[in-house]
C-alpha cells in the first residue's frame, strides 16, 4: 500500500480508485481505505461487503446506450474507521506517499471563516489525546492529526494529504483545520505538518455523478457479469480530476489515466461548483416540492428546467473559464436517464454545500446591483426543506440550523439568509424576495398536491 484513504464510499471507488486502476503503475500503487466513521464498534455495510471480496468490486458506467462493467481492484485494503491503529500503522510506514479523503464538506469541522470549529467533538477528541495519544478521535482533523503524529515519530518521510471533496480550495482548507487541531494538541506537530519537507497539501478538482448502490444495480452485475458483487458501484461515462501541488514522494501516473495536472485548480473548481454543483443543489430543493425524486425526473419538470438554465445564465458570466460547453455537457448528464441519482442524496448537508455553491453568486450579483431571483428561489426551497415540505433534513449542522425556518415567511427569510449568507443579513431587498419566494413555493406546493 503506498496510498491511504479516509471516507471510503461510492464516489472514491468510481473516482480516485478508479483513476488509480487506470494509471498505467497502478501495480505499485494500492490503496488501503477506510470509512468515514471512527466511533467505537461502527462498521458500514460498504466495509463487510468489501472486506469478504478483498476489496474488489465492480464499477456500472451508465450511459444513455446502457451499461458497461469493470472489475477494480486497486483497493488493497478496507478497513472500519473504528481501526485507528491500523490507520496510523499505515501512516508510520515510509511505503505510504499519499493520504487522499472524501469526508464530505461537513466533515472538515470548519466554523464560517473556515477555521476549526471548537465544537464537543473537536475539544473531546483533543483532551482524549492529550491524555492518551493511542486514543481513536472521533472527527477527521482529529483521525488525521494523530495518523500525522505518527509519521512524525516514525521519521518515515514526506507525505502528500490530498483532499478530494466539492469544496473550494480543499487542500488549503483541509490543511488549515487539521493544523490549527494539531496546534491545539501540541504547536511542534503543527509547526512540523506546516513544514513542506515533511508534509505537503495538494487540492483537487473532482467530478463524477455517483448514485448510491441499490439492490437493482446488484441484479445488473449478477445478470450482465455473471457473479454477485455485493458492493458494486454505479457512476456515468463523464469523470474530471483535475489536481495541483507538489508530491515529494511519488504519485500513480495518473495524467496517463485523465488526469489534469495543473499550477491553479481554483477556476476548474469555480465552474464545478458553481455550475455542477450549484444547480444539483438548486434541484434537490426545488425537485421534491415539483414531486420529482430524480435528478433527470427535475430536468423533465419545465420549472426545475427553467431555474437550473437561469441559474447557469446567472453564474457563468462570473467565471474566469468558458461555460458554454461545460453547460451542455451537464445537461446531457443530468439528463441520463440510466443514471438514478436521488436529489434527497444531493439536499443532505445543505447548511455546508449552500454558502460554496450558491452565496459567492449570490454575493457577486448583489456587488454589481443586481437581485438574482433564482438565487432567492433556491433559498426559499431550501428554508421549505428545513420546514419538511420535500425529502427529510440530513444535515450534519442540524444543531445550527435548528428553529432557523420557524415562524412567519419574513422571520424565516430573515435567519436563513443571515446564516448562509453573514454579509447579506441586512440586505432587506434579498429578504423580502426570499419571503415572497417561500410564498410562492409553499403556494404552488399546496396546489400541487390538491391536484394528486
Amino acid at each position: 500500500m503506498r496510498i491511504v484513504h479516509l471516507g471510503l464510499g461510492n464516489f472514491t471507488r468510481a473516482h480516485q480508485a478508479w483513476y488509480t486502476e487506470q494509471a498505467p503503475d497502478h501495480d505499485s500503487w494500492g490503496i488501503a481505505a477506510f470509512s468515514g466513521h471512527s466511533g467505537p464498534g461502527r462498521r458500514s455495510r460498504v466495509v463487510d461487503a468489501l472486506a469478504g471480496q478483498d476489496g474488489v468490486y465492480t464499477l456500472i458506467t451508465r450511459g444513455a446506450e446502457g451499461d458497461r462493467f469493470a472489475v477494480i481492484s486497486s483497493l488493497s485494503a478496507v478497513h472500519a474507521g473504528s481501526e485507528h491503529d491500523a490507520f496510523r500503522r499505515y501512516l508510520a510506514d515510509p511505503q505510504v506517499a499519499i493520504m487522499t479523503s472524501t469526508v464530505t464538506e461537513s466533515g472538515y469541522q470548519r466554523e464560517g471563516q473556515g477555521h476549526l470549529e471548537m465544537n464537543d467533538a473537536v475539544r473531546a477528541d483533543i483532551a482524549a489525546l492529550r491524555s492518551d495519544p493511542d486514543a481513536v478521535p472521533l472527527t477527521v482533523p482529529g483521525r488525521v492529526t494523530s495518523g500525522l503524529a505518527a509519521r512524525r515519530a516514525s521519521g518515515a518521510g514526506p507525505i502528500t494529504i490530498l483532499p478530494c471533496d466539492n469544496l473550494a480550495e480543499n487542500g488549503v482548507a483541509f490543511r488549515t483545520v487539521v493544523t490549527e487541531f494539531a496546534a491545539a494538541l501540541d504547536p511542534d506537530l503543527a509547526a512540523w505538518a506546516q513544514d513542506p519537507a515533511h508534509v505537503t497539501w495538494a487540492t483537487s478538482m473532482v467530478d463524477r455523478i455517483t448514485p448510491a448502490t441499490t439492490d437493482a444495480d446488484v441484479d445488473a452485475v449478477r445478470d450482465g457479469c455473471g457473479y454477485l458483487d455485493a458492493a458494486p458501484v454505479p457512476t456515468e461515462p463523464f469523470a474530471e480530476w483535475v489536481v495541483s501541488g507538489a508530491f515529494p514522494s511519488g504519485r500513480p501516473a495518473w495524467e496517463k489515466a485523465g488526469v489534469q495536472i495543473v499550477d491553479d485548480v481554483a477556476p476548474f473548481e469555480q465552474r464545478k461548483l458553481w455550475l455542477l454543483n450549484g444547480a444539483h443543489s438548486l434541484l434537490a430543493y426545488l425537485g421534491p416540492l415539483q414531486g420529482c425524486e430524480t435528478v433527470a425526473e427535475a430536468m423533465a419538470e419545465p420549472h426545475c428546467r427553467q431555474a437550473v438554465d437561469d441559474w447557469w445564465a446567472t453564474a457563468a458570466p462570473h467565471l474566469s473559464i468558458p461555460a458554454e460547453d461545460y453547460c451542455r455537457a451537464l445537461t446531457e448528464r443530468f439528463e441520463n436517464p440510466n443514471i438514478r441519482h436521488l436529489l434527497a442524496q444531493i439536499a443532505s448537508d445543505g447548511s455546508a454545500k449552500l454558502p460554496q455553491r450558491i452565496v459567492p453568486v449570490l454575493e457577486l450579483e448583489r456587488s454589481q446591483g443586481r437581485l438574482p431571483r433564482v438565487a432567492a428561489l433556491g433559498i426559499a426551497a431550501w428554508t421549505l426543506h428545513l420546514r419538511g415540505r420535500s425529502t427529510p433534513v440530513r444535515d450534519a449542522g442540524a444543531r445550527a440550523i435548528q428553529g432557523l425556518a420557524d415562524g412567519s415567511d419574513a422571520e424565516a427569510a430573515r435567519r436563513v439568509v443571515a446564516f448562509l449568507a453573514p454579509s447579506l443579513a441586512d440586505d432587506s431587498e434579498l429578504i423580502g424576495l426570499v419571503e415572497a419566494m417561500i410564498g410562492e413555493l409553499e403556494h404552488s406546493q399546496t396546489s400541487e398536491d390538491a391536484t394528486r
